[in-house]
C-alpha cells in the first residue's frame, strides 16, 4: 500500500513539475515576444513626430538659417555631412527599410523609388555632402530657375547627387530640426505619367518624410533654399582665378 502511495505521489510531483516547466516556458516566450515587440515599436518611431520633438527638446536643435555669405570656389563650403549610399541590395529593401523605421515617403518620391533611372550603388560608399543656397551661389532675384542653379553650382565645382542620397540621408539624419526642408540637387526621375521630380528631405513637424518636388529645368527655386550637392573630388574652378585668366587675355 505504501509502494503504491508513493508511486501516486511521484506521479503527483511529476505533473506538477512539468505543468511547471510549461508555465516557465511560456512565460519566456511571452517576454521574448514583449522584448521583440519593444524594439520594432522604437525602430517604427525614430521618424515619428512624437519621437523627433523629444530629441529636438534634447538636443535644443533649431535649422540654421540659409547662408548668404557669396561662394567663389566649392573650397569656401566645408562639409556638411557624409552619407552612405550602396548599403542596400536594391531600392526595394531600401523603401522597406523607410516603412520600417516610419518615416513616411510620398507620391511623388514613391514613384520615383519605382521608376527603372532609380539606381542603387553596386558598393558602399561615403558621399560628402555640401549645403548651399541660390543666393550663396550669386543669385540676387526672389528665385532662380533648377537649371540655372546646377549651372552655377557645377561651375563652382559641385557635384549632382546621386538619388540614392535622398533616402539614404533621410534613414541616416534622424536629427533633422523642424522646418528644415533640404532640395537635393540631383537629376530629375520623370513619374509614370513623365512628370521630373527631384527629392526632398524634409521635417515639416509632422515626422521625418522623404517628399518629392518639381523637377523641370524652369522650376522657380527660392534663393534662400538649401540644396544638397555632392563634393567633388577633383580640384574645385575659382572665380578669382577664371577672372585673372581673363585680363591676361588678349582682346
Amino acid at each position: 500500500m505504501s509502494l503504491l502511495t508513493t508511486s501516486a505521489q511521484l506521479n503527483a510531483i511529476d505533473r506538477h513539475l512539468s505543468a511547471n516547466r510549461a508555465s516557465h516556458y511560456l512565460l519566456v516566450l511571452i517576454v521574448a515576444a514583449g522584448i521583440a515587440h519593444l524594439a520594432t515599436c522604437a525602430a517604427q518611431a525614430q521618424c515619428a513626430a512624437r519621437d523627433v520633438l523629444e530629441r529636438q527638446l534634447k538636443l535644443k536643435m533649431r535649422p540654421a538659417e540659409a547662408s548668404q555669405q557669396l561662394i567663389k570656389s566649392e573650397r569656401d563650403v566645408v562639409t556638411w555631412r557624409r552619407v552612405a549610399i550602396g548599403t542596400f541590395a536594391d531600392s526595394l529593401k531600401l523603401r522597406n527599410e523607410l516603412d520600417r523605421i516610419g518615416c513616411s515617403v510620398g507620391g511623388q518620391a514613391a514613384e520615383v523609388f519605382a521608376r527603372p533611372t532609380f539606381l542603387i550603388a553596386t558598393r558602399k560608399t561615403n558621399i560628402e555632402l555640401a549645403l548651399v543656397s541660390p543666393a550663396q551661389l550669386g543669385f540676387t532675384s526672389d528665385t532662380a530657375t533648377l537649371a540655372d542653379v546646377y549651372t552655377r553650382a557645377r561651375n563652382l565645382g559641385f557635384e549632382l547627387a546621386a538619388a540614392e542620397v535622398g533616402p539614404q540621408l533621410r534613414i541616416q539624419y534622424f536629427d533633422q530640426p523642424i522646418g528644415e526642408f533640404l532640395i537635393i540637387g540631383m537629376d530629375p526621375i520623370k513619374t509614370w505619367s513623365g512628370e521630373p521630380v527631384i527629392l526632398n528631405v524634409a521635417n515639416g513637424g509632422a515626422g521625418l518624410i522623404l517628399i518629392g518636388q518639381d523637377g523641370r529645368a524652369e522650376a522657380e527655386i527660392p534663393i534662400m533654399s538649401r540644396i544638397i550637392f555632392a563634393r567633388s573630388s577633383k580640384p574645385a574652378p575659382s572665380t578669382e582665378l577664371t577672372d585673372q585668366a581673363a585680363v591676361l587675355l588678349p582682346d
